[in-house]
C-alpha cells in the first residue's frame, strides 16, 4: 500500500514542465527474469533514484498523507454478499492490512451500528504461517453453505491455493479439499465432489499458463487421481468448470473457451458431457429456471448484437433448439447497452449503460409471461446490482456519480428500495463541474469523454489536466465519486478527464470490436482527438497535459506518447503491455490474441508493429517525462514490459 501511494504521489510532484524497418533485437531479455538477481538489482537502483527525486518535495510528504488517511479512512460502504439469509463481507483498514472475513444478519446490515462476528482473520493467518497472504474469495456450498473453498493468493498473484474450510466452526478443514498454488478454477458438484481445472501435471496447462482439463476430485482422493471429464486444446485459453445451483434447479458442465471472445458451453445430460450448439460470440451468466441466461457478440437465430438471450435448456441438451426455444430479454438500442446480468431468485436484474448512464431493468416471469420494468428513483446515478440472492428475495442496488457519494438501497422483494447507507460527502458537489463531451476521431467517429474541472475554471489553456483512458476487452469507463487521487489533482487546480474510447463496452460489443486487431489503432486516434479537443477548446495545452492509463491502458498511454510525443508532458504508465512483439510469450499474454492479433503471423504483426511502444522509441525524438511502475508478483501482465521498455529509453538518452 505505501509504495503505492508513493506512485500516485509522485505525480502530483512530476514536471508538466527512425526507421521503417521495425527492429525486433532485443538486448534486454534479461529483464524478463521476473525474480532474476541482476533484474531486481537495477530495479532497486531505478527506484531509488525515483525515489530520493520525489520525497524530498514540500509536497510530497502532504499528499500521501491526504491519500494514506482516505484508503484507511472507516467512511466507506462495507459493500456485503447475502448468503443463508446473512450478509457478508470482507474488510480491510489500519488494524486489517490484510482484511477479515465476517458476517452479520440482514437487519443488522441495515442499521448504523453493525454487529460483525469475525470468521477469518487473514493477518493473523499470514503471520502465524509466514506467508504473504492476499484474500481472492470464498465459494460456499449451497444450499446449507457450511463448507467453503478459500482462494488465498501469495502476494496478490492469479495463481491461488485452495483450502476447505469449516463455516460452523470457523476452521480449516486438515484433511479437506486442498491444493497446491496455481491458475485454478473449481465448483462444487456435492458436498464430497468438485468439479476442478487446475495444474494437474504435465500436458495439464495451455499455452497461456491457465488449466486445460477439467475433473472430478472426491473426497479423500488424491488429485492424480481425479477423473477426467475435459481435456482442451493447448492453444485454445480456457477450460472452466461451469455450475448453477438454484431452488428451481441446478445445472453443472464445463465453459470453453477457444479465444479470449468465444465460449462453449457443455452441460452434463444424465453422466453425458453434451456440447450445447449455441453461438460462439456470447457470454454465459447462469440459469433460471430451465432456461440458460446468455448475451450475444455476433447475430444469431435471428437475434442482434448486444441481445440477452433465454435458451431452453431441455432443448438445446437435445440439439433442438428452434425458434420456441429463445426468448428476447432486452434488446440495445442507439444510446442504451446491455452491462451486466444478475439473476436472483424471482427475478433478473439486467445493468444497463444508457449514454454511459446506470440503469437496472428488473426482469420477473409470471407463468409464461416476463414483466419487465425500470427500477426507477436513481435518476441521474450511476445504478448498478450491488447483491441479490439466488435462494431470497433479498437485493441491493448501489447508486453513486462524480460528486454523488455512493449510496446503497435495499428491497426484500418489495417494488421500492429503501437507503440504507451513504458514504459521507467529502467535498461540496458545487465546487466541482462534470460535463459530458465528444471529440471528433480521425475516422470521424464521435468520441465522449467526461470532463471534471473547478467551477471557476478558465479556458485559457493552462490548467493542468490528467487524461486517463482504457480502451479494451469491453471494459466500460463509467462514472463514481470522485476519488481522493481525482480530489487531490482537482483541488490543486488541474482538470480530470476520461475518455470512453473504442474498444471499451461502453456502447456495446460493436464499441468494443471496432478496436480489435487491425483496428487498434482506432482507440489510439480516439484518446488522441481528446487530448487535442483539450487543447482546441483551451482547457489546456500540450505543455500542460499529462495522460495515465494502466495495464491495458498502460499500452494505450504507451502508444500514443511514441506516436504523439508532442501532444503530452507528463505520463503515468502503470502495469503496462509495451512490447506487443514478444507479449504473447510473457506470461498471460497468450490469451489475449484475439484482442491485439498473433505477432507471429506477418500480416498480424505488419499492423501491431506499427503502435507497439517498445519498437517505436528512438534516441532522436524528444519525449515527455514518463513515470513507469509495474509489480514483480504480477502473473498475468509481466514486469518485464516496464522494466525493458524503461532501460532501453534511459540508454537511448531520455530522462
Amino acid at each position: 500500500m505505501k509504495n503505492l501511494l508513493k506512485a500516485v504521489s509522485i505525480f502530483f510532484l512530476g514536471s508538466c514542465g527512425s526507421g521503417s524497418v521495425v527492429d525486433v533485437e532485443d538486448p534486454y531479455l534479461w529483464l524478463e527474469e521476473v525474480e532474476g538477481e541482476e533484474a531486481l538489482q537495477w530495479v532497486q537502483s531505478q527506484n531509488e533514484i525515483t525515489q530520493a527525486r520525489y520525497e524530498g518535495s514540500e509536497s510530497f510528504d502532504n499528499t500521501y498523507q491526504f491519500l494514506l488517511d482516505e484508503y484507511n479512512s472507516d467512511d466507506r460502504i462495507p459493500y456485503a454478499y447475502i448468503q443463508n439469509g446473512e450478509m457478508y463481507n470482507f474488510w480491510r483498514d489500519e488494524s486489517n492490512v490484510r482484511g477479515v472475513w465476517r458476517k452479520t444478519s440482514i437487519e443488522s446490515y441495515q442499521t448504523e451500528e453493525i454487529e460483525w462476528e469475525n470468521i477469518l482473520d487473514i493477518d493473523q493467518l499470514a503471520q502465524q504461517e509466514g506467508r504473504n497472504w492476499v484474500w481472492r474469495g470464498a465459494s460456499c456450498l449451497a444450499p446449507d453453505y457450511e463448507r467453503c473453498l478459500i482462494r488465498l493468493s501469495d502476494g496478490g498473484k492469479d495463481a491461488i491455493v485452495i483450502r476447505e474450510f469449516d463455516l460452523i466452526n470457523k476452521q480449516f478443514i486438515s484433511d479437506g479439499f486442498i491444493t497446491a498454488e496455481s491458475k485454478q478454477y473449481f465448483s462444487w458438484l456435492n458436498k464430497d465432489e468438485l468439479l476442478i481445472a487446475t495444474n494437474f501435471g504435465t500436458d495439464s496447462m495451455n499455452e497461456s499458463g491457465y488449466p486445460r482439463q477439467v475433473k472430478v476430485w472426491n473426497r479423500n482422493q488424491d488429485l492424480e487421481d481425479a477423473k477426467l471429464i475435459f481435456d482442451g486444446d493447448y492453444k485454445k485459453i480456457f477450460s472452466f468448470p461451469f455450475s448453477s445451483v438454484r431452488p428451481d434447479g441446478s445445472y453443472f458442465g464445463v465453459l470453453e473457451g477457444p479465444t479470449f471472445f468465444t465460449k462453449v458451453l457443455y452441460l452434463f445430460k444424465g453422466l453425458e458431457l453434451v456440447k450445447l450448439d449455441l453461438p460462439l460470440k456470447m457470454d454465459v451468466y447462469g440459469t433460471y429456471e430451465n432456461l440458460l441466461i446468455i448475451s450475444l457478440a455476433e447475430d444469431w437465430q435471428g437475434y442482434g448484437v448486444g441481445d440477452l438471450i433465454a435458451v431452453n435448456i431441455d432443448d438445446a441438451l437435445d440439439k433442438n433448439i428452434t425458434s420456441d426455444s429463445l426468448i428476447l430479454l432486452f434488446e440495445p438500442s442507439e444510446k442504451s447497452f446491455l452491462r451486466g446480468v444478475s439473476i436472483g431468485y424471482k427475478q433478473i436484474l439486467v445493468s444497463i449503460l444508457d449514454n454511459i448512464s446506470g440503469q437496472v431493468l428488473q426482469l420477473q416471469k409470471v407463468g409464461d409471461t416476463w414483466i419487465k420494468n425500470q427500477v426507477r428513483g436513481f435518476e441521474g446515478g450511476m445504478l448498478s446490482v450491488s447483491s441479490v440472492d439466488s435462494w431470497s428475495d433479498h437485493t441491493f442496488l448501489n447508486s453513486q456519480g462524480f460528486t454523488e457519494p455512493a449510496s446503497l438501497y435495499y428491497s426484500d422483494g418489495a417494488k421500492e428500495f429503501k437507503k440504507i447507507k451513504s458514504v459521507p460527502s467529502k467535498f461540496n458537489p458545487e465546487q466541482y463541474k462534470v460535463e459530458q463531451l465528444y471529440a471528433t476521431s480521425k475516422d470521424g467517429a464521435s468520441i465522449p469523454y467526461f470532463q471534471i474541472s473547478n467551477i471557476d475554471m478558465v479556458k485559457d489553456s493552462k490548467n493542468p489536466t490528467l487524461l486517463y483512458g482504457y480502451g479494451g476487452f469491453e471494459i466500460s469507463q463509467t462514472p463514481s465519486y470522485l476519488s481522493a487521487f481525482s480530489r487531490a489533482w482537482l483541488d490543486s487546480g488541474g482538470v480530470y478527464v476520461i475518455a470512453n474510447i473504442r474498444g471499451g463496452g461502453e456502447f456495446g460489443p460493436n464499441w468494443h470490436q471496432a478496436a480489435l486487431k487491425e483496428n487498434r489503432q482506432r482507440a489510439y486516434d480516439d484518446f488522441i482527438a481528446v487530448g487535442e479537443t483539450l487543447i482546441s477548446t483551451g482547457v489546456t495545452s500540450s505543455e500542460h497535459l499529462g495522460i495515465r492509463g494502466g495495464s491495458n491502458g498502460g499500452l494505450l498511454v504507451g502508444a500514443v506518447v511514441a506516436q504523439r510525443p508532442d501532444l503530452f508532458n507528463a505520463v503515468i504508465c502503470a502495469v503496462p503491455l509495451l512490447d506487443m512483439y514478444r507479449y504473447d510469450k510473457l506470461l498471460a499474454g497468450a490469451s489475449w490474441v484475439d484482442e491485439y492479433g498473433d505477432p507471429d503471423n506477418p500480416e498480424e504483426w505488419s499492423f501491431i508493429s506499427k503502435y507497439s511502444p517498445y519498437q517505436n522509441v528512438f534516441a532522436d525524438k524528444n519525449y515527455p517525462e514518463i513515470y513507469f511502475y509495474t509489480s514483480t508478483k504480477d502473473d498475468r501482465v509481466h514486469p518485464g514490459h516496464a522494466r525493458k521498455m524503461a532501460k532501453k529509453m534511459l540508454d537511448q538518452g531520455h530522462e
